[in-house]
């Protein structure tokens, strides 16, 4: 595979190893992922230095749509100490069957008051979903019944919205476990179509090429898988071979002192008395690290996690009798006394077994061409509609350049007129606007009332009066 195809499958490759993380069961099975899990450090230089500080594991994500929840549900029921307590007493039946559901009614008050909380927050969000689902697919429902579309989640009681009861953790608790159980299966199949992809995209790339370029690059391309094939021999998971390797290599003894009882306590992190996934699937690191190297261009990381999974399933196939996904010291001890124990099947990688056949991979290419289709006439329909858009918005700028030229040549015509008839002239709004008062100065200047007698007197004297008449 050309660099160039494997960093265009790097994001991909991430989010499969996200969701590929291994579970962590303490308690519901496997739903204890949520539950707070601590690991001491094997200290292989001494018995008499202090403990290291315990740190917690990170847990990873279930996968589960509704992981969130169920992580918080049990985070919140470890908080009791009665309901902690049945928690370990409980074995795998009593969880599976709804006995420790019953359990509810008697936490305290305040932890029922949390779960109510998180059962109307998941409920709300589930809302959010129906309605992000139904505004997708353009369904029209002004009066949607969230009550019936609710039914379609089994992981809680559709029929109480509002409060925690013990029905809801039953079925929180049997939705996780079929879920879960079928986890396997879906990685299974999702790296399968990983594969298809990335053989696809390999054709479509070498169509690509001219005749000659072809023919070196399709050379370079098998010369890199026959280089991933020369590798150390890989002992089968589980064997005393396997197990020998990392508790000389790993753990740092001796080999001819391997003591099974003693690698079980060793490699129970946790100290829980149970090797749970995680803990499987750690003593693979050394034979896996045999086929695969994340520098090296021929070797993919997404393969590896694949057969970290096939080694898994198949220690536990061998190992696990009582089929509860964990395994505990006797059955582990058991499983040592077995002959595939001492000799086993020579264990076949990947690369010796065909993920798919070609008539697979040839739907798996008619469903791409489908969908590409699909895509392209979305792509042409939004397109359609962008351009449309334009348009409108080209004539609503159109337009409103129109309004706003009428709109001045009305404010100059009103100006005009106000002028022809004397009117003080008008605002740009209609509104009349009229000039200052400008007081004129009287001409006459105005004479202090002190001097006003001094003033000669210019009007006519009225007559003498009883003066004689002249004849």
């Amino acid at each position: 595979m050309s660099i160039h195809m494997r960093q265009h499958n790097a994001g991909r490759r991430r989010l499969y190893k996200s969701r590929t993380m291994t579970l962590k069961p303490s308690w519901l099975l496997l739903l204890s992922i949520s539950a707070g899990v601590w690991s001491v450090p094997i200290d292989r230089n001494g018995d008499n230095q202090e403990a290291k500080e315990e740190v917690p594991e990170e847990n990873a994500d279930t996968g589960l749509y509704y992981d969130r929840y169920l992580r918080e549900v049990i985070e919140v029921l470890e908080t009791d100490p009665h309901f902690r307590e049945k928690l370990q007493t409980a074995n795998t039946e009593d969880i599976k069957n709804g006995r420790l559901s019953k359990e509810l009614d008697l936490v305290g008050h305040h932890v029922r008051t949390r779960l109510d909380e998180l059962k109307r927050q998941e409920v709300s969000r589930l809302r959010m979903l129906l309605k992000a689902k139904l505004d997708s697919t353009n369904t029209q429902s002004l009066q949607m019944d969230h009550a019936s579309l609710l039914k379609q989640f089994e992981h809680l009681d559709p029929h109480n919205q509002n409060t925690f009861e013990a029905k809801d953790l039953e079925l929180l608790i049997s939705t996780a476990t079929k879920d879960l159980e079928n986890y396997d299966a879906e990685r299974h199949e999702e790296f399968k179509r990983y594969e298809m992809l990335k053989e696809h995209e390999r054709r479509e790339y070498l169509k690509g090429l001219d005749q000659e370029k072809r023919e070196t690059e399709e050379k370079r391309l098998q010369e890199l898988k026959d280089k991933h094939h020369q590798h150390p021999k890989v002992n089968a998971p589980g064997s005393v071979a396997q197990l020998r390797e990392v508790w000389e290599e790993t753990d740092g003894l001796d080999p001819q002192e391997f003591n099974p009882k003693t690698f079980f306590k060793l490699h129970d992190t946790n100290e829980d008395g149970v090797l749970d996934e995680q803990e499987l699937e750690a003593l693979f690191t050394k034979e896996l690290e045999k086929v695969y190297d994340p520098k090296n261009e021929e070797d993919d990381m997404m393969e590896m996690e694949e057969e970290r999974l096939r080694m898994r399933e198949h220690v536990m196939k061998n190992v696990d009798a009582n089929k509860d996904r964990l395994v505990s010291l006797e059955e582990f001890l058991k499983s040592t006394e077995k002959k595939e124990f001492s000799n086993p099947k020579e264990w076949e990688t990947l690369e010796t077994r065909p993920v798919y056949t070609e008539e697979e991979l040839q739907r798996f290419e008619v469903e791409l061409r489908d969908k590409e289709e699909e895509l392209k006439r979305k792509a042409e329909n939004l397109r359609q509609q962008q351009d449309l858009l334009k348009e409108r918005g080209k004539a609503l700028e159109a337009q409103r350049r129109e309004y706003q030229q009428a709109v001045l040549e009305m404010s100059q015509r009103q100006k005009e007129q106000q002028a022809a008839g004397g009117q003080p002239p008008a605002g740009p709004h209609g509104e009349l606007q009229f000039q200052p008062e400008i007081q004129v100065e009287d001409k006459e200047a105005k004479v202090p009332a002190e001097h006003q007698a001094e003033l000669p007197n210019n009007l006519p004297a009225e007559p003498p009066q009883n003066l004689p008449l002249h004849t």
